[in-house]
């Protein structure tokens, strides 16, 4: 591997971020047309859409992580930098990187191309202070503390005496009926009446109360109204109590204050509501949408920037085909590939990068090829859209299963995660109820 800072005639183009856009942009870029820096602040690449998993002890952190060095060790005449984007100056071609943490000082990349795809970031609306109270859901230090939090509750509910405060200890309520939202709330029901039942001695973990709360007229509001009332009918039947066109008001420690008045007392409280662009977006200077995303070009390049591109969850676009491309890992996978080839092609036709002031050059539009939606509810419970085709129950848990493992990086990640799979639907068993920090500690280790 040749290190981005040898001194080199060939352009340098900087990524940022090692989700899937800008994992699969470096991968897919053709070697030996030019050097690339990939600046992430952790060391792994997520797989996201398992998160959940995670959180509610189906898998260990190892299973849907994997390190970036190791992910691009083929790649040539690339850098992998574990640090953190300080600045960005456009005008002049360079971003200001740091790693307090490592003890390396503000440091400039000098770029000939620049690629964002950093992701969002939990949203409360504008209601920061609840993040202390309900933790969100986007990164495995999230994960590693809700599955802490959710077993600790159960643990102490086993030694509580009064019955009031055991109930408490043993509800868990999840705030926002997306995805996120149904998963957890489908996975912890499950959790609770079919493994954490075999674990306790003096209590009953199926009496456990799991409330999700959606101030929409239904779940699942993306998805058609057939897939999204099969969904809540799925989560009733786990005994997940669906309260919809209900807001939240108030969250305090331990307590959920709703629109309708109802003051729920629970020891867990999940967000899953809400999702907004990284805060990287506001110094580019550029019109946001109202969650923070740039408004791109069709050919995914930032506004009056055609060498700088945002890809992914930070991004919003309309593609050629009129169709308003969706916050899924599809898509940042779709926009990861048509990024590389069109900077290759111009690089090919020996254009370094697009002049200051230029304008956009004529650049084939982005196309978004749908492969279809899927939500996962619990074992043998998902809902899926393909095409014209809608799937509930087990043929969608089946489709949602198999799409997971296609995208999982690396085999000994697709291995291990079937082998999991398999053993909890054969037995009913979870690997992964480890607690750690259990006194009052951060959670230590990832498995």
């Amino acid at each position: 591997m040749k290190r981005a800072d040898d001194q080199t005639s060939l352009p340098h183009i900087v990524v940022v971020g090692a989700g899937f856009a800008g994992l699969t942009f470096c991968r897919k870029f053709p070697p030996g047309l030019a050097r690339i820096t990939m600046i992430d602040r952790q060391n792994h690449h997520l797989f996201q859409p398992l998160l959940y998993q995670v959180a509610t002890a189906g898998l260990s952190a190892v299973d849907i992580a994997q390190p970036i060095r190791s992910i691009l060790r083929r790649q040539s005449r690339l850098e992998v930098m574990m640090a953190e984007v300080s600045g960005l100056d456009l005008d002049a071609k360079i971003v200001r990187v740091r790693n307090e943490a490592a003890g390396l000082e503000d440091r400039e990349l000098k770029y000939d191309y620049l690629v964002l795809a950093v992701g969002g970031v939990t949203s409360y609306f504008g209601r920061d202070d609840w993040a202390a109270f309900a933790p969100g859901l986007k990164s495995l230090d999230d994960a590693l503390l809700i599955r802490r939090k959710i077993l600790l509750a159960f643990e102490r509910a086993e030694m509580e005496r009064d019955e009031q405060k055991r109930l408490e200890l043993m509800t868990i309520l999840v705030v926002g009926g997306g995805p996120t939202g149904v998963e957890l709330a489908g996975t912890f029901a499950e959790l609770a009446r079919t493994v954490l039942v075999r674990d306790f001695d003096r209590i009953d973990p199926r009496r456990s109360r799991i409330i999700l709360v959606e101030g929409g007229d239904r779940v699942l509001g993306t998805f058609p109204k057939d897939l999204s009332e099969s969904a809540e009918r799925q989560l009733r039947r786990l005994g997940v109590d669906v309260r919809k066109g209900v807001r939240v008001q108030a969250i305090r420690e331990g307590e959920v204050e709703l629109s309708d008045g109802e003051i729920v007392r629970a020891a867990n409280i999940i967000w899953g509501a809400g999702v907004s662009a990284s805060p990287l977006t506001r110094q580019l200077g550029v019109e946001l949408d109202r969650a923070g995303r740039v408004k791109i070009e069709p050919d995914l390049s930032v506004p009056g920037r055609p060498e700088v591109f945002a890809l992914g969850d930070m991004a919003t676009l309309v593609d050629r085909n009129g169709t308003l491309v969706p916050g899924v890992s599809p898509a940042a996978i779709q926009m990861g590939e048509h990024t590389a080839k069109l900077i290759a092609q111009e690089l090919r036709a020996g254009r370094r990068s697009p002049a200051k002031g230029m304008g956009t050059p004529q650049r084939e539009a982005f196309a978004y090829w749908d492969k279809g939606t899927m939500a996962t509810i619990g074992r043998s419970k998902a809902v899926a859209q393909v095409g014209r085709w809608h799937f509930s129950g087990y043929p969608a848990w089946i489709a949602w299963l198999f799409v997971h493992l296609v995208f999982l990086v690396g085999f000994r990640n697709r291995l291990s995660v079937f082998i999991t799979w398999v053993y909890s639907y054969l037995t009913y068993k979870r690997g992964a109820r480890i607690i750690t920090g259990a006194f009052g500690g951060p959670p230590a280790g990832s498995a």
